[in-house]
């Protein structure tokens, strides 16, 4: 089983002439106790391109210390990482390497270099005897994995052995860390001439000291998506010549534009780069059950797919519409999990809200059985969903799309131009849906052409917040007031989905002999919350449909 701890620490150079000053006379610090020496012995594992390390996560296998077996570290904000422990093993543990899955694909993981540090430490200690933080002095070498058993040892041409020592501060105050402390003692070093160290990790200089880091190439979902990266993709793809001219486009102002020049193909390219990023970074939260996780993952899965559907222009439909397919398979299996969160939590307030005197039978204890039943199966589905070899393989497409991009002629056109026609083409088609939900009679007709609206603006909203980078302001006041009508359609849908739980509900209520009284109460709200939203339907579009916002977007 695997432990996670938060890790806030920091580095500094040191050599041979360092020498600490008295920490015991700074804040909050009111001992210092030396902790004796450690010997440690790291075995750091990666990809043969060093794909964790780019991405700034680390795995290795520790023997000595406190701590000794598999340690996956995770960047999690300036100078923190979680770090998630396993015991030792002779080989990986799934546990750590599921969390790294969608970063290495279906390359192995092996042995990189090694690391043993001799580490003298010192605890700093509060008033109350409390742990603050501790500083360990860290002599270490390092030489590529399989090259030596020793320091000292020959290495190959070009691959040397390492040696340095630095310092490192790490709170350890269990919930009570205060990274005020760091500040304090980093002040107190900087006193006697102890500066932070250049490189962020250990394993960052051990390969570049020892040779082993290799020539970084441009990011492989960057190389297509700015610079002269997307330049030459699209000279290759459409025959263009080299041209000394600056990239077209508008000058931005504070009312249209960000200033920012660039094509079709850079704006849009660029957006789905992102929206990857996001979900590889997001997978190994999801899989570790980190609250809105599965929410943003999916979010970052209906943009990119919303990205394919709407800029035609730019990207080849016949070949991005079956990666969208497997887009919207995968935001399915999310959304499994997330529709259950939602719901849950929209039924347990409304619970709540009901008075003690009106919630007949054992209804928080029925909807908490309700809950947790559900939640497994949506949270197995999940995590089937990601290790499977669909969503690999849907990464790896992605991947490649980037790299070789099937740009379309619109793709070297003026992103204000071309993001301004997309927005307002899919604008064009929620406005049908809406009339189409408004003149829609009452009932199951009427809930089916609002949710087809609400997706509708949904599409409309990112189309537009994809093109923020070449349209500015206005695709911002655009798209926050889709957002409103979304968020109108969306609580209309969330009362159709609630409804139909809490029928559910009754009926189990009902053949338990308990009754379905309050889960009957319950869906006659519900019924008026959606007539509601119904109500204030017109009002909303309405606002948001005035000709000035769309004449706005306008290059």
């Amino acid at each position: 089983m695997a432990d996670t701890v938060r890790e806030i620490e920091r580095k500094y150079e040191a050599d041979s002439t360092t020498r600490l000053p008295d920490l015991a006379g700074i804040d909050r610090v009111a001992t210092v106790v030396e902790q004796g020496v450690e010997d440690l012995d790291a075995l750091y594992y990666d990809t043969p391109d060093q794909r964790l390390t780019a991405a700034g996560i680390t795995l290795r296998r520790r023997t000595g210390g406190r701590d000794a077996g598999w340690h996956l570290k995770l960047p999690a904000g300036p100078g923190e990482r979680e770090e998630i422990r396993a015991p030792l093993s002779d080989v990986p543990p799934p546990e750590l390497t599921s969390l790294v899955r969608a970063r290495v694909l279906d390359r192995d993981l092996v042995p990189v270099v090694r690391l043993r540090t001799r580490r003298t430490v010192r605890e700093l200690r509060g008033a109350a005897g409390a742990p603050l933080a501790e500083v360990a002095v860290d002599e270490v070498w390092a030489w590529p994995a399989g090259e030596a058993e020793k320091p000292g040892a020959a290495g190959v041409a070009g691959r040397t052995e390492a040696r340095w020592r630095e310092i490192e501060v790490e709170l350890t105050g269990g919930g009570e860390r205060d990274p005020g402390l760091l500040d304090e003692v980093e002040r107190a070093l900087a006193a006697v001439g102890v500066h932070p160290a250049a490189a962020p990790s250990k394993l960052a200089r051990a390969l570049e000291e020892t040779g082993l880091r290799p020539a970084r190439p441009e990011d492989r979902t960057a190389t297509v998506a700015s610079g002269k990266g997307a330049a030459a993709t699209r000279r290759k793809n459409f025959g263009e010549k080299e041209s000394g001219k600056k990239g077209s486009g508008r000058k931005g102002s504070g009312k249209k534009g960000s200033g920012r020049k660039g094509t079709a193909g850079d704006l849009v390219l660029e957006y789905v780069r992102e929206q990857l990023r996001v979900i590889v970074e997001l997978d190994p939260a999801v899989r570790r059950d980190v609250p809105d996780s599965v929410h943003r993952m999916r979010v970052a899965t209906r943009r990119l797919r919303s990205a394919f559907r709407s800029y035609t222009k730019v990207l080849d439909r016949g070949v991005t519409a079956p990666v969208g397919g497997e887009l919207k398979w995968l935001a399915a299996e999310l959304g499994v999990e997330r529709d259950r969160e939602v719901l849950t939590d929209r039924l347990v307030t409304a619970v709540a809200d009901v008075p003690r005197t009106l919630r007949l039978g054992p209804v928080d204890a029925r909807l908490r059985i309700w809950s947790e039943r559900h939640r497994a199966e949506s949270r197995d589905r999940v995590l089937a969903a990601l290790d499977g070899d669909r969503y690999l393989a849907l990464l790896k497409t992605l991947h490649a799309l980037l790299e070789d991009p099937p740009l379309r002629p619109g793709a070297g056109r003026p992103a204000p131009e071309i993001a301004a026609r997309a927005v307002l083409k899919d604008y064009r088609r929620l406005a049908r849906r809406v009339r189409t939900a408004l003149d829609a009679p009452a009932g199951q007709d009427r809930d089916v052409a609002l949710h087809r609206a609400r997706k509708a603006a949904k599409r409309t909203r990112y189309a537009a917040e994809a093109a923020r980078p070449a349209l500015g302001r206005p695709a911002k006041k655009f798209a926050k007031r889709v957002k409103r009508v979304q968020q109108l359609l969306g609580d209309h849908q969330d009362s159709v989905v609630a409804r139909g739980a809490l029928r559910e509900l009754a009926t189990q209520a009902q053949q338990a002999g308990e009754g379905g009284f309050t889960f009957g109460l319950l869906y006659g709200r519900e019924e008026a919350r959606a007539a509601d939203r119904e109500r204030e339907l017109p009002r909303v579009w309405k606002k948001a449909s005035r000709r000035k916002y769309r004449a706005a977007l306008r290059p």
